[in-house]
Order: C-alpha cells, then structure tokens, then sequence
C-alpha cells in the first residue's frame, strides 16, 4: 500500500482575533483566500464564533490556524518568521507598511549585506514577517 505524502502546514495560534488575521492577511496578497472555517458555537468550549479550526492560502501557501480558548503564558516570537520574496520594491513597501501598522518594526526596510531591500516587522497579532526584494539587488 502506497503511502501518502506528508503535508506540513504553517499553525497559527491567536485568541480571539484568527478570523480577524485571516482577513487581513488575505486582502495583502494576490491568490489568497480563507479555504474552509469552523466556528465555536454556543456549546463551546471557546467564546461562540470564534475560530475553532480555520485553512487559509497566501499565494499559494496554506496556513492553519485556531483562537485557542485556553490562556497562554507565549505568544508568537521573531524566532520563527513569514518569509516573503517580493517582485517588486513598491511591493515590499505596500506590505512592510500594511504590516507594520499597530506592529513594530524590527528592522526597517533598507539595504543591508544580504539584500539590497529588505524589511522586518512584527505585525499587529505579534507574526514576524520578513520582506525581501527578489531579483537584481536582492538575494
């Protein structure tokens, strides 16, 4: 019996505010959508409506994620980032503006050793993204 292959999938933990990432990580890129969602209902155990199970695709990458209903001493950390291989500078700067906003930048978009345009940033629900210019003067 032939095995199936292993998918391994980028989870997303927030609480309270998945849908609301969703959303917004959706309206930046081009061929993104919220795939399927399943919601608390009155019977919980989460707050009724919020995210129990969410898919998401960012060009062509899925993403997982939940409103965990259990208080958590963590949160997300810069250690592990969304990597975004950008076209173009305006490109790069239209989203390191977007995510940046109620975020906090951790380093600003500029031209370091490794990139001659790149930007880091942690967005507004604490995801680390890391925006790099593709092509001529990229990496």
């Amino acid at each position: 019996m032939a095995s199936m292959p292993q998918k391994i999938t980028t989870f997303l933990m927030f609480e309270g505010r998945a849908e609301e990432a969703m959303s917004f990580y959706t309206s930046l890129f081009e061929d993104a959508e919220v795939v399927d969602i399943s919601r608390y209902d009155a019977d919980g155990p989460g707050e009724a409506g919020t995210v129990q199970k969410a898919t998401f695709s960012l060009a062509g990458q899925r993403f997982m994620c939940i409103d965990s209903y259990v208080k958590h001493a963590f949160t997300f950390t810069p250690a592990v980032s969304l990597f975004v291989e950008c076209d173009t500078a305006a490109e790069l700067d239209r989203l390191y503006g977007a995510l940046a906003e109620g975020g906090a930048e951790l380093m600003p978009v500029g031209s370091y050793g490794f990139s001659a345009r790149f930007g880091w940033v942690n967005d507004r629900f604490g995801v680390s993204w890391q925006l790099n210019l593709n092509g001529p003067g990229g990496s």
